[in-house]
This record gives C-alpha cells, structure tokens and sequence, in this order.
C-alpha cells in the first residue's frame, strides 16, 4: 500500500478575515484622551525634604563632616533627595546617605561639596 501525500489546504477564509480585521484595529486612533490630565508630582522639592535636624549629632557632623542632615519624606530616594537640596540651596551635593527609623521616619545625611560651607548654610538658613 501506498501512502496517501496529503494536499496542503489553503487557510480557510475566516482566518485571513480575522487577520484583516487585528490589522484595521491596529491603524484606529482613539478619538480622545483616556486621562484628562497627567498625574502631578506628589514628592515636589519642598515635600521631599521635610526640616533640618538640630539635635547634638547633626550639628557635630555639621561642624566636622561639612554635612547637613534633614528629616525626609520616607517615600524620596536618594537622587530625589539631592536635587531638592540643590534646588532649595542653591549648593552642590557630594554626597548623601539615608536611614530609616524603626518609627517610620527617615533621615538624609547630606555632604556638601568641598566648595561650601556646612556652618555658614546653616547660619543662612537658620538652623543654628
């Protein structure tokens, strides 16, 4: 006996109907927006960064570290951190480290640049 070679069957027309259809859907454009508006920023710089820290240890690392320690919104990272500062000011940063309170509080500890002064930024500002 021998075998049978099957005839390839072209694709039934329902589905190069349905190819056509996916590919009309595709080109629609929506006639208008979903959202009415974007979404706003929540954590702006002056959310962010909350008040400066005044107690013994802050302002001996102010002194001797050329540092500045703030309490922060416990949401803001640390890049969302140094912009604030730099933008509230006016100052570059070198760097910033962060630590959060078993009470749910962080706290950003931020060295400034060589070029500034720690002690007389908090002069200006009023913190001392």
């Amino acid at each position: 006996m021998a075998l049978k070679a099957k005839k390839e069957a072209p694709a039934p027309p329902k589905a190069e109907a349905k190819a056509k259809a996916l590919k009309a859907k595709k080109a629609v454009q929506p006639r208008y927006p979903r959202k009415s508006a974007r979404r706003r920023n929540k954590l702006d710089h002056y959310a962010i960064i909350k008040f400066p820290l005044t107690t013994e240890s802050s302002m001996k690392k102010t002194e001797d570290n050329n540092t500045l320690v703030f309490t922060v919104d416990v949401k803001a990272n640390k890049h969302q951190i140094k912009q604030a500062v730099r933008k509230l000011c006016d100052m570059d940063v070198a760097k910033g480290n962060t630590l959060t309170w078993p009470d749910g509080q962080k706290k950003a500890c931020v060295r400034l640049a060589p070029d500034y002064d720690a002690l007389d930024i908090a002069n200006k500002t009023g913190i001392i």
